[in-house]
């Protein structure tokens, strides 16, 4: 079983919960946690590990064009056709900026043969540490593209690891990562607060999963912050039928469990009856 947890708006403790959840699961089954957050990962983290704990591999997901003849006839007409203003011209021809280039490959067709080329690049890392049970993570490198396809291949590598239940922690938002992370689950998990930002990011991070007709519920955190907020949440929620899987007061120690790399039920036992009792809801919300 795939579970994803996201959250359309970040800091709602996502990771927090996802790392709970991991724990609690594999004293009963086989589990794998997989952080699919490649641009700021941080499962790991709240799982008690730090980078140079991951065996990493370095992996190609994306392709940058380079300047192969600066000049030739009709070269300017060249800049023009990147969409992404990438191509430059000083006095010695074309330049490429590939912070900008996307890898399209248009001016790879546009400009005379052999003049531009379109090469694959180290965009980032995936790989793979032991704490209780194996969690997978990986990281796409500063001023790189593909977060989407990192996830691709994350998820495919750690499906090749004997489990039963895997638990996804997605990106904040609504983008490529969060698709890439919720392609194929079996469960959602989305998480929120009661915040009219949260929310709102709640309400579109939710059209995302409806599309991909994936069974799903509701988590709201720090849920005696902002009391009249919660009846408006759970209005919305009792009116769309989308069943609330638990109810997480705030509580310092969920704070201090950051600060000591340890998962909220590991920290203080005192949150594994309200995290057993998630547990349980999501068993039935995914009958």
């Amino acid at each position: 079983m795939k579970i994803t947890v996201l959250s359309g708006k970040g800091g709602v403790g996502k990771s927090s919960i996802a790392s709970s959840l991991a724990v609690l699961f594999s004293r009963e089954k086989s589990v794998i946690a997989v952080d699919c957050d490649v641009d700021a990962p941080n499962l790991g983290l709240c799982l008690g590990l730090k980078e140079e704990d991951f065996e990493k591999e370095e992996i190609s997901t994306t392709e940058v064009a380079r300047v192969i003849k600066p000049k030739f006839e009709g070269y300017e007409k060249c800049k023009d056709v990147c969409e992404f203003s990438a191509i430059t011209i000083d006095e010695k021809g074309l330049n490429i900026n590939p912070f900008l280039c996307e890898g399209c490959g248009a001016c790879e067709l546009f400009c005379s043969k052999g003049a531009i080329k379109t090469e694959k690049v180290v965009n980032g890392w995936i790989g793979s540490a032991k704490k209780d049970f194996p969690v997978f993570s990986g990281q796409l490198k500063t001023g790189q593209s593909g977060s989407g396809e990192i996830i691709n291949l994350l998820k495919e590598k750690a499906s090749k690891t004997e489990h039963q239940i895997m638990i996804i922690d997605a990106s904040a938002g609504i983008g490529c990562p969060v698709i890439s992370s919720i392609k194929g689950s079996d469960f959602v998990v989305a998480v929120t607060e009661p915040t009219p930002s949260a929310l709102s990011d709640l309400k579109r991070a939710l059209e995302v999963v409806k599309h991909f007709r994936i069974k799903y519920g509701v988590i709201i955190n720090k849920v005696d912050i902002n009391p009249d907020f919660v009846k408006t949440i759970e209005d919305m929620l009792e009116t769309e039928k989308i069943p609330i899987l638990g109810k997480i007061p705030y509580d310092i120690d969920f704070v201090n469990a950051i600060v000591n790399l340890m998962p909220p039920v590991v920290y203080n036992k005192k949150f594994e009856p309200l995290f057993e009792s998630i547990i349980k809801n999501i068993e039935t919300a995914s009958k």
